[in-house]
């Protein structure tokens, strides 16, 4: 029970760090053209981060993401050992990519680590590898590594492109004052979706870790229940709560120097940019959280800033920065997935 505490503890701690880690995801923009203060921005988006547990509950009625990070790993090569290494893996990268500025995906540097771990564990215990990672879970995720920000792109590409259509006879003072007050809606659509995305995450690894617990200790409602995950959203009912409040108060510490690379060093981004970014963010997430596939938001929303970027010519986009993230986004998984293996033996240890 006290690993079983431990682990839940860290999981809240991890969602402390990628609420501000990712705050920079649903404000950059709005901070960008100064429609809101930045304290105003994070705590706009921390009040939508905590209104998405209500549209998962009510609306979509489930809680698709966490489920399937629950259901990564296959349940033989679980343990709590495994899931506390994972979230420290998770915990260190994310806090050395926060404080270089590197906007990183906190959702792949939790798979990563839980990948890592259970690796090892089972390499270890039984001598395999194959087996042990749910690829039917896995590989659209890491397909999405690519797909989100492409489909970001292309989304919020059209939507400036038609934008600028319809509103090429209006003045532009006229249609700044419009954008302006047309951002607060797409930027608390934008943070909806990342707590609907990014919370689940939290909910999965501490319901992967309650459901090991429970089957191990031989709890009979617990082994019979033909879908445990819903058995641990309904008895554990406080932890989906939880988890969406955790990256709300995250979200409102902020992450000020990803919102200056987000904002600013990717391309320079007006009001209009701003609603077509954060919209098309937001159209990839929802239509993410429907298939119950976790994406990251950092890689949705810098797609979509750049999707604005090109609208003007490609030179608008800064490439040197992008591709800085773009190594980061590439080596987030495997990175954290050694860093967890390592915890992992060292814990075994002792």
């Amino acid at each position: 029970m006290t690993l079983l505490i431990t682990i839940i503890v860290l999981a809240f701690i991890f969602d402390y760090i990628n609420g501000f880690h990712d705050a920079a995801n649903a404000i950059a923009t709005i901070v960008a053209t100064k429609v809101l203060t930045p304290f105003q921005a994070v705590l706009w988006a921390a009040v939508f981060n905590f209104a998405a547990y209500f549209i998962s509950l009510y609306i979509i009625g489930e809680f698709k993401i966490g489920n399937t990070i629950a259901k990564t790993i296959f349940e033989d090569y679980i343990t709590l050992e495994v899931i506390f290494a994972g979230l420290v893996a998770a915990i260190i990268w994310n806090l050395v990519t926060w404080r270089l500025g590197i906007p990183s995906s906190s959702s792949h540097t939790l798979i990563g680590g839980f990948m890592g771990a259970a690796l090892v564990h089972a390499y270890a215990e039984y001598g395999i590898i194959d087996g042990v990672v749910n690829l039917a879970k896995v590989l659209p995720i890491i397909l999405f590594i690519f797909l989100a920000p492409i489909l970001g792109l292309i989304v919020a590409y059209f939507i400036t492109v038609i934008i600028m259509h319809l509103c090429k006879k209006t003045t532009p003072h006229k249609a700044d004052v419009w954008f302006r007050r047309m951002q607060l809606v797409s930027s608390a659509l934008f943070s909806m979706g990342h707590g609907a995305n990014d919370a689940q995450k939290v909910m999965g690894i501490i319901g992967a870790a309650v459901i090991f617990y429970h089957v191990q200790a031989g709890d009979v409602e617990w082994i019979e229940s033909s879908d445990r995950f819903s058995h641990f959203v309904e008895e554990w009912w406080w932890v989906p709560l939880t988890s969406f409040i955790v990256i709300g108060l995250g979200t409102m510490s902020g992450g000020w120097k990803i919102v200056k690379t987000m904002g600013s060093k990717i391309t320079k981004v007006n009001s209009l940019e701003g609603v077509s970014a954060e919209t098309a963010g937001a159209i990839t997430l929802y239509i993410s959280e429907h298939f119950g596939i976790p994406v990251s938001t950092t890689h949705t929303i810098t797609g979509s800033i750049i999707g604005v970027g090109i609208t003007h010519r490609i030179s608008a986009v800064r490439w040197g920065v992008t591709i800085k993230l773009l190594w980061a986004w590439i080596l987030t998984i495997p990175v954290s997935a050694v860093i967890a293996g390592i915890t992992y033996l060292i814990i075994s240890a002792f």
